[in-house]
């Protein structure tokens, strides 16, 4: 079974605030594994972190959690599909961190070993016996069958076996002959596109041990082609329109070429048998020939200009040329056969690789600065390598970290010369370069006419008003002389109650409580509507506003949010259980795996109520039917699915507890000049959501992706 890389967070309820350390150390051990002195996150775990395909932080600039559930019913695509939420620590600029300058960081959560030679990212050429080429091969030359992958290794780096179910339908080359040190090579690239298939052929090359092509050929894709990749492939829509030529084709002019002991050389290799649908039993994979450690490759762009002395997939031309990277790879294999692995190693390509980044680095930081800035500083201060940060170690382990926003960063020496001005623009790019990036970040902007703090104090006001109209409910009419504590021991049955009082401009007293919590008053109006209470059949219900018109649309899309899957809310609790009396009482349910116990975040209380996470959804459904009119130590419990199980929870509490600064009338001014552009902002926000679904979809499995909020103060 293959495995797949996860993410386990166990945070939930109180413990969901995160500071933006923990989400560096999350992100770098991510993308770095054990490399530079990452480590698993001290507050999550990530599984087979070696599987990850890549790492996406999605940034939307001038938004906040306040954005987020102001147009929660607009972010359709982000509250389904994201399983995980937290709220950030308020901090200095998080993203600075990333991009290295200005990094405010713990020591032990810094990037090391960038800053001289004898770092241990550079293999010291002394010592060739820790090399892992050496490791791998020893030092002594051997013919090109030891450099041939296994049956074993080429089902762990995932090329195409013969009676692999994954392999039906694929075509042998019929090339089983026994192989010897003398057998022919071929060097084997190819240029794909994307489709609605996959990944399609579009262009084929073959090269023989001369160094002749063979085969050089367009191929039409099966089905309708979704990106041409040009920047990198070099196909376009035009170049197509005229090819006849098709997979099958290609198929059966490889399996008449090849002899029947032909030895396939490429550079991930894998990839292009996969694209091809064809089976070949004997390959060179120069990517895992050249070993480095931790799992890691070289790019053959590197590997050619280090060992070969040529420039290959030059950024002038428009495009990879696949007979160009044949060639490369299959001079690679027979330099590494004719020189032998110490040779190699003596190149030291870690420290050539190092050397390298660090000097692209250093003059693309340069280039930011304005020149006469340039010339101060050469001639106040020595000369030092730049700082390190994190996007300096992808670099250096030969992984070019990809950014794409409106704005050029300042604070990274990693900037695109060519960056897009638009959210559209900056989502074409981005899905048809993220899929060939490791570590990408991309950033979309609502725009800086959305930050002006009227209008943001506005915002805040209306989703303030908005939740206190949820957690309120009317409960009436009664007698005049009804017993009030009577009303609040049984609405209280429901969840915490915050405040209560009287309601007598009616012809009949009416009570207006508002609860704590969303469940509560939601719980209230589901058991208590219709039914006496106090010696009168009476009405509950919610305020009566305009911004309470989708009320009941917000509560379903509350309780379908994949935050609160298999997660219940159970009220009616006794103040004087205790959280092991609740695990105790509650430990016959099937699956619980988790019991969060609010409390009062003053006074340190809890509350009357709790929420219950189980591993399944049918467990948390068989959980409710049961608990439902269930007594704990005489105390009859009510219950339903949750709404505000993470940390929706505390922000409302924070909300509802934060003191008002502004008057009325200015207030009121506010929400007037907000209601002109909040048709526009929802506009806006909803084309972001449908951008980062776009994006979503077009990532590989395994691909850990973040969106962050990052908010204006």
């Amino acid at each position: 079974q293959e495995k797949s890389s996860r993410l386990s967070a166990a945070l939930f309820g109180e413990d969901c605030e995160i500071s933006h350390d923990q989400l560096y150390e999350l992100l770098k051990y991510a993308a770095l594994g054990k490399c530079h002195n990452a480590a698993q996150p001290s507050w999550c775990r990530i599984y087979h972190q070696s599987h990850l395909a890549g790492v996406v932080v999605i940034v939307l600039h001038e938004m906040s959690q306040l954005h987020f559930y102001k147009f929660y019913l607009q972010f359709k695509h982000l509250r389904k599909v994201f399983q995980h939420r937290f709220t950030l620590t308020p901090s200095a600029n998080f993203l600075a961190s990333l991009y290295g300058e200005g990094a405010n960081l713990e020591p032990q959560n810094t990037a090391q070993g960038l800053t001289s030679p004898s770092s241990d990212c550079i293999p010291k050429s002394s010592d060739l016996q820790c090399d892992p080429i050496i490791r791998k091969y020893g030092e002594k030359k051997q013919g090109l069958t030891s450099y041939t992958l296994t049956l074993e290794e080429q089902k762990k780096n995932d090329y195409p076996i013969k009676g692999s179910p994954r392999c039906k339908g694929y075509v042998h080359t019929e090339c089983d002959q026994q192989r010897t040190d003398s057998s022919p090579l071929f060097g084997l690239d190819c240029e794909m596109c994307l489709t609605a298939k996959g990944n399609e052929v579009t262009r084929v090359s073959l090269v023989d041990a001369q160094g002749r092509c063979l085969l050089n050929e367009l191929v039409k894709p099966e089905s309708t082609v979704v990106n041409y990749r040009t920047r990198f492939s070099g196909i376009t829509k035009k170049m197509l329109l005229p090819v006849k030529t098709k997979l099958s084709d290609i198929q059966t002019r490889l399996k008449q070429m090849l002899p029947h002991d032909a030895v396939l050389v490429g550079h991930s290799l894998n990839s292009d048998l996969q694209a091809l649908e064809m089976i070949h039993p004997s390959v060179i994979d120069t990517s895992l020939l050249f070993a480095r450690n931790e799992g890691r490759r070289f790019k053959l762009k590197f590997l050619a200009k280090a060992v070969l002395g040529k420039e290959i997939q030059c950024e002038q031309k428009l495009g990879h040329d696949p007979a160009e990277d044949a060639r490369a790879a299959l001079e690679l294999a027979q330099f590494f056969i004719e020189q032998g692995p110490a040779k190699v190693a003596e190149l030291n390509l870690e420290m050539l690789l190092t050397a390298e980044k660090l000097a692209e680095v250093s003059q693309n930081k340069a280039a930011l600065q304005p020149q006469g800035c340039r010339v101060q500083k050469q001639l106040n201060e020595p000369p030092h390598l730049p700082k390190p940060c994190f996007l300096d170690c992808l670099q250096v382990t030969g992984q070019k970290p990809l950014l794409l926003g409106r704005q050029e960063l300042d604070s990274s020496g990693l900037c695109q010369s060519n960056l897009s001005t638009s959210n559209k623009q900056i989502l074409q790019r981005a899905l048809e370069d993220v899929p060939l990036s490791t570590f990408s970040i991309i950033q979309f902007s609502l725009g800086p006419e959305y930050i002006a703090s009227h209008l943001l104090a506005g915002l805040c006001e209306k989703v303030r008003s908005k939740l206190t109209d949820m957690l309120t409910i009317y409960a009436g009419p009664f007698e005049e002389s009804f017993c009030l504590k009577s009303v609040k021991k049984e609405f209280g049955r429901c969840g915490p109650i915050q405040s209560l009082t009287v309601v007598t401009e009616t012809f009949q007293p009416y009570v207006c409580i508002q609860y704590e919590v969303l469940e509560g008053a939601q719980l209230a109006v589901e058991s208590l509507n219709g039914t006496e209470v106090a010696g009168s059949h009476i009405k509950v219900q919610r305020p009566v506003t305009a911004a309470m018109l989708d009320c009941d649309v917000l509560i379903k899309e509350l309780e379908l949010d994949v935050e609160n899957e298999g997660v219940i809310y159970v009220a009616g609790l006794k103040s004087s259980l205790t959280e092991t009396d609740l695990q105790e009482e509650f430990s016959q349910l099937k699956d619980l795996k988790t019991l969060f116990l609010p409390k009062d975040l003053q006074s340190g209380k809890h509350r009357n109520c709790c929420f219950l996470k189980f591993q399944k959804s049918q467990s948390a459904a068989d959980a409710l039917e049961v608990i439902n009119g269930w007594t704990v130590k005489g105390s009859k419990l009510r219950s339903r699915n949750a709404l505000a199980s993470g940390h929706l929870w505390r922000w409302i509490w924070q909300m509802n507890h934060s003191k008002r600064k502004e008057g009325g009338n200015i207030l009121c001014e506010k929400m007037q000049q907000l209601s002109a552009s909040e048709q526009d902002l929802r506009k806006k926000v909803k084309q972001l959501d449908h951008h980062i679904k776009k994006l979503y979809r077009s990532l590989q499995n395994n691909t850990l992706c973040i969106v962050l909020f990052p908010g204006v103060n």
